[in-house]
Order: C-alpha cells, then sequence, then structure tokens
C-alpha cells in the first residue's frame, strides 16, 4: 500500500469547503475533497480517501493545502500530477506529488499552519481583487488593529472566538503570531497557531476591522478572550479574503 503526499491550491469561491459532506453527488460533487477524490479514484480504480491538512471553510482558498491518501494502485507521482493537471478543473490545481511514509498523516502531523485575511484598502472596490480579498472601504488604523492583536497571541481559550458549540472539544488553542502587514492596496492579516477553531480567524478579523475602524478600543481585546463568549467578539468577515498559505510539519 503506496502512500502520496500532495501540494495543492484552489480557489475556494464556488466550493462548500474542503470537507466532503454525506449527502454530495459523487458524480458532481462540490467540495475540494469531492472533487479531487473523484479524479483520484478514478486514477486509482478504486475508492480514493483524500486527507487533508486542513479543513478550509466555504469560501475560502489555499495557496499550500496539504494532502495525503494511501492506495493499492502502482501509482508513480510524476502519473498522477499528470492525470490531476488534465482533469481537475482549473480553480484546483495539484503543484507537487511525492511518496510518503506510510505513517505519514496529512492532518495529524502538523504542528503549524498559516493564514492570511486580505483587505483591500482603497476607497474604491477592484474587479481583479473581489474573490480573494474583502474590501475595507473605510479607512483602518493599522497600529490600532496590531496593539489589539498583541492580546491574542499566545495559548488562550478562544469560546469568544468561535462558532463551535461543541462542550467535549477543547477551545484552547496557541496563537504563534497574528501580524498586521501594510501595503499600499493591501493589508494583511497574518496568523500562525497549532490549530484553529471554526471559524476564529473570521471572528478574530471581524473584531480587528471594528478596532481598526475606531468603533472599539484595542484595549477592549483582552475582555473580549476573557468573556468566552461568542456574543462579546465582532462580526463574522466574510470567507472570501481568508487564504491557506502554509502547513509546517
Amino acid at each position: 500500500m503506496g502512500n502520496l503526499k500532495l501540494l495543492l491550491q484552489y480557489d475556494g469561491t464556488r466550493y462548500l469547503g474542503w470537507q466532503r459532506q454525506r449527502e454530495e453527488d459523487p458524480e458532481h460533487p462540490r467540495t475540494i475533497q469531492g472533487r479531487l477524490e473523484r479524479v483520484l479514484g478514478r486514477l486509482a480504480g478504486e475508492r480514493v480517501n483524500l486527507i487533508g491538512a486542513s479543513r478550509t471553510d466555504a469560501g475560502v482558498h489555499a495557496e499550500a493545502q496539504v494532502a495525503n491518501f494511501h492506495t493499492t494502485a502502482p501509482l508513480a507521482p510524476g502519473e498522477v500530477l499528470a492525470y490531476c493537471a488534465r482533469y481537475l478543473p482549473s480553480d484546483i490545481a495539484v503543484r507537487s506529488v511525492e511518496e510518503a511514509d506510510p505513517r505519514f498523516h496529512a492532518r495529524y502531523l502538523a504542528r503549524r499552519k498559516r493564514y492570511v485575511y486580505r483587505l483591500w484598502t482603497r476607497p474604491y472596490a477592484d474587479v481583479f481583487h473581489r474573490r480573494y480579498s474583502l474590501h475595507a472601504a473605510e479607512p483602518l488604523e493599522a497600529a490600532a488593529m496590531r496593539r489589539a492583536a498583541a492580546f491574542l497571541v499566545g495559548e488562550h481559550d478562544f469560546r469568544s472566538f468561535t462558532s463551535m458549540r461543541s462542550k467535549t472539544k477543547s477551545p484552547v488553542r496557541t496563537l504563534f503570531a497574528l501580524e498586521v502587514l501594510e501595503g499600499a492596496d493591501i493589508l494583511e492579516l497574518a496568523f500562525e497557531a497549532d490549530a484553529f477553531l471554526p471559524h476564529m480567524i473570521r471572528i478574530i478579523t471581524g473584531t480587528l476591522l471594528e478596532v481598526g475602524a475606531g468603533r472599539l478600543d484595542p484595549q477592549a481585546m483582552g475582555p473580549i478572550l476573557e468573556a468566552r463568549e461568542r456574543s462579546a467578539a465582532g462580526p463574522l468577515a466574510p470567507a472570501r479574503g481568508l487564504c491557506l498559505t502554509a502547513i509546517i510539519y
């Protein structure tokens, strides 16, 4: 049984996220995992279970998603790469394929994940950025956003910044970095953590936007974190500005 590791890119605009849905039509899948499994399964001549490092939400993009699958078929990495290039839709691309250790698991062995949320900060919208960034028409104070972001770095209970309702799963995560990076037209929020809770990045982003616009004091981020209540934080930012940029093993 071989184990193949894939490095992927995708535009998540028209998909329901990474994870395959139970009710999904196997011939017309609407998830990234479903699309890939259909193509890989036809190549392998058997059912494929593709394991993704990060379960991106509907509308979220990826520049460097990692996945793996086990197969009994004698597939060479180059053969898989060429087949995917031919049969995958243009908004999903396999950048590389390699043979992995039989014990390699894309999700369980990941140590850190990096995401970037991009904001288009010009007063006017831009047609060519509309799928990959959120238009923030009002002026944003980046320095205030940095002061607020500093409260979140470290190991914390992030219950205020998640839509997760499970009482059995831990809401504690370690956020190693949260940077506010200014460019000429784009402001980026760069996140790095051991793992992220459902909607965690998008809720933090929505809260930081309130700070940047002057509607929320940066010092309020501490009490919001300590409240451990979703209602204490800001709104959920749209998915289109979020992109998975790296998985670290």
